[in-house]
């Protein structure tokens, strides 16, 4: 990473620069997701216990880092200022005969969308600052990738977690119509809310999965 000048004149705002993909309607809709870069952490078991909590921490902590690498001696060429992205997660399971309500059973991939200037070698700068400022030990586990997920059915699942299954249905009754076919029970969660401040009713979570035209 080397010294740049950052460019405060530009502002992305992903619920205005890329509005179709994170604040879909609450109906059945088909769209194509580019190659986005993210840091992530991979892990199994209950998202409720501690392990995902600081998993979670350890992400926030490095895209936070990386918003604020402009203050720093070494700002990333081709800074500009952005909105911190949400947190997004993979989702599927360890055991696909036991029932999908078994948290216990989650296999799971959560991350933080990355601004398009950060590169490998900065990504590695901001992981050894993170550590030496926070004790986490699931920053061991972060990484670097990009993702594509193609072509795609997604909705805003408007309601709790709990309810995801009726959302999920209706996607997948869309696609029959339409003529799409999912291509694996493995889907992906955008949190567009805060489940420890808003009530479970009016919780927005963008639910998506990858499709192919039949």
């Amino acid at each position: 990473m080397q010294k740049g000048d950052p460019d405060l004149s530009k502002k992305v705002d992903y619920k205005k620069d890329f509005k179709q993909l994170y604040l879909p309607k609450p109906a059945p809709e088909i769209v194509v997701v580019p190659r986005i870069p993210f840091i992530m952490v991979s892990g199994s078991g209950n998202p409720n216990g501690d392990a995902f909590a600081k998993a979670t921490e350890a992400l926030y902590s490095m895209s936070y880092a990386v918003r604020m690498s402009y203050k720093s001696d070494d700002v990333p060429v081709g800074y500009y200022e952005y909105t911190v992205f949400p947190l997004e997660g993979e989702w599927d399971l360890l055991d696909r005969s036991k029932p999908s309500t078994d948290k216990n059973n989650f296999k799971y991939t959560i991350m933080i969308r990355q601004p398009d200037f950060l590169t490998e070698e900065g990504f590695e700068r901001f992981l050894e600052q993170t550590k030496r400022k926070k004790q986490n030990p699931l920053l061991e586990k972060v990484r670097f990738e990009h993702v594509e997920d193609g072509l795609s059915c997604q909705m805003m699942h408007i309601g709790s977690f709990e309810d995801e299954p009726e959302s999920f249905a209706q996607m997948e009754a869309f696609c029959t119509e339409h003529g799409f076919t999912r291509l694996s029970k493995m889907h992906r969660e955008i949190y567009l809310s805060d489940p420890r401040k808003t009530e479970p009713s009016k919780m927005k979570t963008v639910l998506r999965f990858s499709v192919s035209k039949a």
